[in-house]
């Protein structure tokens, strides 16, 4: 029960050795090493779970302080972890998940020339998100806050010779600081109210908080969620984000950092539930984001594209549940959503993989004839994150639809945008999986790339392959940045089992993971019963009745984006292009703006505070220096360092007083 430290000190030590001897371990070694790491971290996380699991609810909770970190007269920070059910849960599907994607990258990153550089940086991750979560205060929680970010810059930009990895890269980075400003100033006013940084100690004075201020402390909060969460206005680096290896895109989207700020949420909620107004302003940011996202995602073309924007809008809906006050409901919808996401993630992978790194799906088709277990992985997918029943990804969106509508003021409609958005979900989700799996790829190809040539109609989608040029359109990406590799010869194949292993374990808990909250009876909710100890504030959901009927309209919602995707896609009922308008493509145009407004006024701007600075301060204090220069030269004289001038103006001082003492005396 005293060893939480262990937790995060396997991928820790993973690193460390990895530093030192990476190089000599190489590959696979050097991954095996790496997943091993990580595998022990996920078995100490499921050994603590049982021992919290076997104490009375009153006494679930562990606080291990390893040392004082900042000592400082009355500011005492520790260097100490707590582990209650919040941050078990945390730990738990971080490692399991985080270990079966280590797992795919060992077959994956096969033959890369930096394979142990990748493995160092992915244990580090894994390590700065497990101190993230089990920090027992706001500073060591911001120390594994800035080693996750970091680690997402240097994991983005791992194939940094390529120059839009690079950029991709220091978006992240750059993106992430405007949230981490918000984390700083939200920790301050945290310790100047309280007295304290300390989770349980904010927790045990929260309820005394005067509402403005716990407004004030929420919404820093939530500015610095909305950069690691990637929520309006600042989510435009998760898209880009694509531009590192698959498996970092996994890691990064199901298991690792764009959950932290859902669980920094849910871990002040004792401080959200008297901030009023804020948490209608989280819901609604959260549902247009999800909205918005949703809308891009139905124009990519690029696979790992689609389920960027899919992400966004997913961690939308956590948002919808967390301003709500549903914290079960976002913590369902990030569990179940790190099941299929990571998923859908490393079954594109496996795609890419099979297609010679070819990631544009209008090159795609008919591929379920050659990767079977690929295609019947990723359907689980699919419909888990469609909303299908009886899948994972039902359970939890219909929790938080559920949890919307009573909400108040505007709850009816917060989850009719909500309903929208999972509508689209299931369109643009059926859309990937036909341009993927079903059909040939000829069909998209009044909309492919002007290098591709034309393909006769009566060739299936592995000789449209064959016809494939080595294009360099921008709207297809090579996963590792070598530009494309389809040739005559090419035919898609299935990739090695060391991927496949984890994409068949991940479509189970997909399928099934909606047991840990099911609604039908009180005994069913174990989700809910686990976290009440930790969360603050009891959210009502509506009558169950009205719950059914929500249910039923949700189901009907599905099915018809699925269908509606079949009629547009499959069937060609409708022109696609009618759909996959450029203000979708292009994401609403809201990166572009903010690159032209950076780039036009923005860049005035900056260029103007810097001349004002050269022109202005800077001449100032040069100014200042250079007269005291001249002011000194033209005084030097009377310093010569000649006595006789001394002494004769000695003289002359003396005859001075004499005259003015007689004039004086005369008058």
């Amino acid at each position: 029960m005293d060893q939480v430290w262990l937790i995060p000190a396997f991928p820790l030590a993973g690193f460390l050795l990895l530093v030192l001897a990476g190089r000599r371990l190489g590959d696979p070694k050097a991954g095996w090493l790496a997943t091993l790491a990580v595998a022990g971290s996920f078995v100490a996380s499921v050994a603590l779970f049982l021992s919290l699991r076997s104490q009375p609810e009153d006494a679930r909770q562990i606080a291990e302080t390893l040392w004082t970190w900042m000592p400082a007269d009355s500011f005492q920070v520790s260097f100490g972890f707590l582990f209650d059910e919040l941050s078990a849960l945390m730990c738990l599907f971080i490692t399991g998940v985080g270990a079966l994607i280590h797992l795919y990258a060992i077959g994956y990153m096969r033959d890369d020339p930096e394979f142990p550089r990748f493995f160092t940086y992915l244990n580090l991750f894994v390590a700065s998100m497990l101190l993230l979560v089990l920090g027992d205060n706001l500073i060591l929680t911001f120390l594994g806050w800035e080693g996750v970010g970091a680690c997402s810059y240097l994991l983005i930009s791992f194939w940094f010779t390529d120059p839009a990895n690079a950029s991709a890269g220091k978006k992240a980075f750059v993106t992430n600081r405007i949230g981490d400003f918000g984390f700083m100033l939200g920790t301050f006013l945290v310790f100047v109210t309280f007295g304290t940084i300390d989770y349980l100690e904010i927790a045990e004075a929260a309820p005394g908080v005067a509402a403005a201020t716990a407004t004030a402390i929420a919404l820093l909060f939530f500015l610095a969620a909305t950069g690691k969460s990637a929520q309006l206005p600042l989510f435009v680096w998760l898209p880009d984000a694509m531009a590192g290896p698959t498996p970092v895109s996994a890691l990064i989207h199901a298991a690792t950092m764009v959950t932290s700020g859902v669980f920094l949420l849910t871990r002040l909620s004792p401080i959200l539930e008297r901030a009023g107004w804020a948490n209608d302003l989280i819901a609604w940011v959260g549902a247009l984001t999800a909205l918005l996202a949703a809308g891009a995602a139905l124009a990519q073309n690029d696979i790992k594209k689609v389920l960027a924007y899919s992400t966004v809008s997913q961690l939308g809906f956590m948002f919808i549940a967390i301003g709500s006050q549903n914290y079960v409901g976002a913590l369902f919808h990030m569990i179940t959503h790190a099941f299929f996401k990571a998923l859908l993630f490393l079954g594109a992978g496996a795609v890419i993989y099979s297609m010679a790194h070819e990631q544009d799906m209008r090159r795609y088709g008919n591929l379920r004839k050659y990767l079977p277990i690929t295609f019947i992985t990723m359907g689980i997918g699919w419909v888990a994150i469609s909303g299908i029943p009886p899948f994972a990804g039902f359970w939890s969106k219909d929790e938080i639809l559920a949890g919307s509508f009573n909400v108040q003021p505007a709850g009816q409609l917060l989850w009719l945008v909500g309903l929208v958005t999972a509508i689209l979900t299931a369109f643009y989700m059926t859309r990937l999986m036909i341009m993927t799996f079903f059909g040939g790829a000829e069909q998209w190809r009044s909309d492919a790339p002007e290098s591709l040539p034309e393909v006769p109609d009566d060739v299936d989608a592995v000789d449209a392959h064959a016809h494939a040029a080595h294009g360099d359109d921008d709207h297809a990406h090579d996963d590792h940045g070598h530009g494309h590799h389809l040739t005559p010869e090419h035919t898609p194949r299935e990739a090695p089992a060391l991927m496949l292993a984890p994409l068949v374990v991940l479509s189970v808990f997909a399928a099934v993971g909606g047991v840990l909250n099911l609604p039908f009876a009180d005994r069913l909710h174990v989700l809910e019963k686990w976290v009440e100890p930790v969360i603050s504030g009891e959210h009502e959901l509506p009558p169950a009745g009205v719950q059914w009927i929500l249910a039923i309209i949700s189901i009907i919602g599905a099915v018809t984006g699925v269908f509606l995707a079949y009629r547009v896609y499959q069937q060609r009922k409708v022109d696609a292009a009618k759909l996959e308008r450029p203000v979708l493509a292009n994401a609403w145009y809201i990166d572009a703006t903010y690159a032209d407004v950076v780039g036009g006024p923005g860049e005035a701007a900056f260029q103007g505070i810097a001349d004002f600075d050269h022109d202005v301060v800077d001449a100032a204090v040069v100014g200042v220096g250079t007269g005291t220069g001249g002011l000194a030269k033209r005084l030097r004289p009377l310093q010569s360092g000649f006595v006789r001038s001394y002494a004769f103006g000695i003289g002359v001082g003396a005859v001075a007083l004499v005259a003015f003492a007689v004039l004086r005396m005369s008058l």
